[in-house]
């Protein structure tokens, strides 16, 4: 048996040819093959990533691009005038390696332990594969803008600890003493010799931890949206709801201490929450059929065959693969229990379907007496939601509907 793969539908005949078992192979060699077929499918993803990853390590840790001013003024008293940037250097409430174990190993975590009940594998190569894109471009994203743009930390002078007077001889970029007043300086005039402590004091924009934590935490929230389809065709319980919120908050709280420690300015944190959420809804519509529709939004998209939505908009009932396969939920339809798909897909191949579902179902789930009717060309149909999956219904004296809610 292959990871997460549900068993192959029983053949019609029972007895099996030393032949056929020979050609099937042992379990150790199909899971070998498909893991080579898993590589010929994702290697270039792969080696973009580590390339990606690798450019975003050597821009954040190549010298500091922006030449900025700051402002010092001083009083009679000695005091600094202006106090922006003259906050106490407290340290981090949340450090850079914590920050990675929250919006990183917390979700990948939750995915993996829910694959316990979900048991799709390519919902979970998707759900990881997106989860670590959305990192990855977030990061790229907001170090090229640091490198390029930056800003200065509301702890900077504590950092920096300047001293005026070296303006005159330590003046290689012209820009000390200038400005209205002459109160603009430049780095030159820092007396701290800790020149990586001098870069991380100037690259405040944007904030990092805010796009790690909004990168991984909104691509969780996503997808645990899909799967317990919380915003759906049915009223789920409270506190799905609140389990789809923790993670926004824990994003929320990540990126809000930086406010409390002085780390960042509020525009700092806010331009990272939005490089975050922006690519975690592209990276997880990259690997799913779609983000807010909810009738597709829980099926993970594979390179070898695309998905038919205008065949899925006709059918009176969403396919079984679209209902039982990669979900959390088991309600309404959604998520059915896999040993009664299999027996369903079984007797669908066989033939033999209840008699009670209507002839219409019937013919759906693999009748032979019945044909079913074709759908109706695309010009002819009527506009209108459908839900999938639908409930039994009746029009112009027939059933419509799912066999198992009919009989």
């Amino acid at each position: 048996m292959l990871p997460f793969h549900r068993r192959k539908e029983r053949p019609e005949t029972t007895t099996t040819t030393t032949t056929e078992k020979t050609s099937n192979g042992s379990p150790s060699r199909q899971l070998v093959q498909f893991i080579m077929d898993w590589i010929k499918v994702s290697w270039k993803d792969v080696v973009a990533m580590a390339i990606l990853g690798g450019a975003t390590l050597g821009i954040y840790r190549a010298p500091y691009a922006a030449i900025r001013n700051f402002p010092i003024t001083f009083d009679k008293s000695g005091d600094i005038v202006y106090p922006e940037l003259a906050y106490p250097n407290r340290g981090w409430i949340i450090s850079a390696p914590l920050s990675a174990v929250l919006s990183v190993l917390i979700p990948l975590i939750i995915i993996i332990l829910a694959q316990i009940r979900i048991r799709s594998f390519w919902d979970c190569n998707n759900a990881i594969l997106g989860l670590l894109y959305s990192h990855i471009l977030g990061s790229l994203f907001q170090v090229i803008i640091k490198q390029l743009i930056g800003g200065f930390r509301p702890i900077f002078l504590d950092i920096c600890q300047p001293d005026i007077s070296l303006a005159k001889s330590h003046n290689s970029t012209g820009l000390n003493a200038v400005g209205f007043h002459q109160v603009m300086y430049t780095v030159d005039i820092c007396t701290n010799p800790d020149k990586a402590a001098l870069k991380t004091a100037m690259t405040s924009f944007p904030s990092g931890h805010a796009t790690t934590a909004f990168a991984g935490c909104v691509f969780l929230f996503l997808w645990l949206n899909a799967k317990l389809k919380v915003f759906a065709n049915l009223q789920t319980s409270f506190y799905w709801l609140a389990l789809l919120l923790a993670p926004l908050l824990g994003a929320a709280l990540q990126a809000c201490a930086l406010s409390v420690d002085q780390a960042h300015h509020w525009y700092d944190i806010l331009a990272g929450a939005v490089i975050g959420t922006t690519v975690a809804f592209m990276c997880y519509r990259l690997c799913y059929a779609a983000v807010w529709d909810w009738r597709y939004n829980h099926i993970p998209l594979t390179r070898h065959r695309a998905i038919d939505y205008a065949a899925a908009a006709v059918t009176a009932a969403a396919p079984p693969q679209f209902t039982e396969r990669a979900l959390f939920v088991r309600k309404l339809g959604w998520g059915r229990r896999r040993r009664a798909g299999r027996r369903a897909a079984v007797a669908r191949e066989k033939g033999r379907v209840g008699s009670a579902a209507s002839s219409v179902t019937y013919a759906r789930n693999g009748g032979a007496d019945v044909a079913a009717p074709a759908p109706a060309p695309v010009s002819q149909r009527q506009p209108g939601p459908v839900a999938y999956p639908e409930t039994a219904v009746r029009t112009d004296g027939q059933w419509h509907g799912r066999g198992d809610q009919m009989v």
